[in-house]
């Protein structure tokens, strides 16, 4: 057994307000192996990854670097040791280019001679980006990239990523895996890979580690276990989806075990026709789409983000103005303000659920009613909210979708993500709309929460309601949609159902091959 890159040995975390984050954590990282982190959201994951990247000191405990004590006191102390960590959500200078958030921190210049070795690494990880272009102007997966490609160009000898395949195509995150594959073999370097889907474990990684409330609860090699008894480690208990397998511990979906269809009703909820939207950066971002969603039925976006999914979904929802027309059983509400969408039935879960779904200084019971709260039910006279109806509702979304808050009186940011999400969608759904607009409703949470939001999207079809789900993760598309559109570049390069595609042409679609 080589000698560990770095190990962290007995480590504790308790927070300010006295959460304990890690309980006693021993974890190594070895030369040579990619290594995956497991665990619900609260796990300890990110916890642990920060202390190992040097954005947090231990209560308690040492780090050990090739067997001698260390103590990082910043990212920088960390990329000095050879140790980097490429974040999920962006740490990124907006008006900078590309080029030169790669070069920030490095000393080097933005020169041709960095250009040169970035455009190498690019051609070697298949991880395109338009180095003279802002990041502000920059897809959500370009600026991914971005991140994955500053760290790699530091030259590490431990690379923790979080989440890097969330915004890549299956050919792409072939790409990566590949690539992390020479990595290992030819370089030596220490990979540890956090992921929640399954199967991207069980292909890319030769040991898991699984975390449950700050405590390692498992250390398997991946070769001699498996998907059901990772989920079994992750969450405590035999894992069980209501109805259905969950998606992650599928192989393969198999296509007499899909859902070919809902039963049309004669009128469509939402008519969509050659809607035009326009770019941050100048442009179209969306190119003259139309279709049509219909009651009881989900209509699954599928497409590597950047490609228009985001700027479709805001004008649909009345955050970004385009041409065109977008009609809510038959009436037309392109341009129309959120709030009279709102009123309207169409609801909308967020992809950035802390930039558009909550305030997260205010409490919990204040998040469940944005968007809500002129509604003759909680505001009152003189214009005073009526709270015994605010908690009396935040009470029942708390009951009826599961949500773990410390109170009803706890800010919003105390949440987990999961739980964070949940209150989302527990405030959109409880309105009972006609039309659902599920913007990457799952993206960072937890097997069990992923799942939990997979199962309420279904009931809410299944109850008559017309669901639009964009979503960069394939697997939760063709295994939740009725039907499937595959974006690319702003159009849709196929409209058709899952049992009618594989993987491979998904992946295809998703590349821009017109079905």
């Amino acid at each position: 057994m080589p000698e560990p890159l770095l190990k962290a040995e007995r480590i504790v975390k308790v927070y300010l307000d006295g959460t304990v984050a890690l309980r006693g954590v021993d974890f190594e990282i070895r030369p040579g192996e990619i290594q995956g982190l497991l665990g619900e959201n609260g796990a300890g994951k990110t916890t642990l990854t920060k202390m190992i990247s040097g954005l947090l000191p231990p209560t308690s405990g040492r780090l050990l670097l090739g067997g001698v004590p260390v103590r990082l006191h910043s990212p920088k102390d960390a990329l000095t040791c050879g140790i980097g960590m490429v974040h999920q959500h962006f740490a990124l200078v907006a008006n900078f280019t590309a080029l030169e958030n790669i070069a920030l921190g490095t000393g080097r210049p933005a020169d041709q001679a960095l250009r040169a070795s970035i455009e190498e690494l690019m051609e070697r990880t298949g991880l395109g980006v338009p180095l003279d272009t802002p990041v502000e102007n920059l897809a959500v997966g370009e600026r991914q990239r971005v991140e994955i490609l500053k760290v790699l160009s530091r030259a590490v000898r431990v690379l923790i990523l979080d989440e890097p395949t969330s915004v890549l195509t299956p050919v792409e995150t072939e790409e990566l895996f590949n690539f992390l594959r020479r990595l290992k073999e030819e370089e030596g370097v220490g990979i540890v890979f956090i992921t929640h889907k399954l199967r991207e474990v069980l292909e890319i990684t030769d040991r898991v580690t699984v975390l449950r409330r700050g405590e390692v609860v498992g250390e398997v090699m991946t070769r001699e276990t498996s998907a059901k008894e990772l989920a079994r480690m992750m969450v405590g208990a035999e894992f069980r989806a209501r109805g259905r397998r969950p998606v992650e511990l599928m192989t393969e979906i198999p296509v007499e075990e899909r859902r070919v269809g809902a039963e049309r009703a004669r009128e469509p909820a939402l008519v969509v026709e050659d809607l035009h939207v326009p770019a941050d950066s100048g442009g179209e971002a969306v190119k003259g789409i139309s279709f049509e969603l219909y009651p009881g039925e989900i209509l699954g976006i599928a497409g590597v983000e950047g490609n228009g999914q985001t700027e479709l979904v805001e004008a649909i929802c009345g955050l970004r103005e385009g041409k065109g027309s977008v009609r809510l059983r038959g009436r037309e509400i392109l341009g129309l303000p959120p709030l009279e969408l709102y009123r309207l039935g169409l609801a909308h879960i967020p992809e950035d659920r802390w930039k558009y779904g909550l305030i997260l200084s205010f409490t919990v019971a204040e998040n469940a009613i944005l968007g809500r709260q002129r509604s003759p039910r909680f505001l009152g006279r003189l214009a005073m909210l009526k709270w015994g109806e605010v908690f009396a509702h935040v009470r029942e979304l708390i009951e009826r979708f599961s949500i773990q808050a410390p109170g009803r009186e706890a800010p919003a940011k105390s949440l987990s993500g999961g739980n964070q999400q949940k209150l989302i969608v527990g405030r959109e759904l409880s309105q009972e709309p006609e039309v659902v607009i599920a913007a990457q409703p799952t993206r960072g949470l937890d097997i069990g929460a992923a799942e939990y939001i997979r199962d309420i999207l279904l009931e809410m079809r299944d109850a008559g309601k017309a669901i639009l789900l964009v979503s960069a993760d394939l697997d939760e598309v063709l295994e939740l949609s009725d039907r499937v559109a595959f974006m690319y570049v702003g159009t849709f390069t196929a409209i058709t159902t899952p049992a009618e595609v594989d993987r491979e042409t998904a992946g295809l679609y998703m590349g821009g091959m017109k079905g």
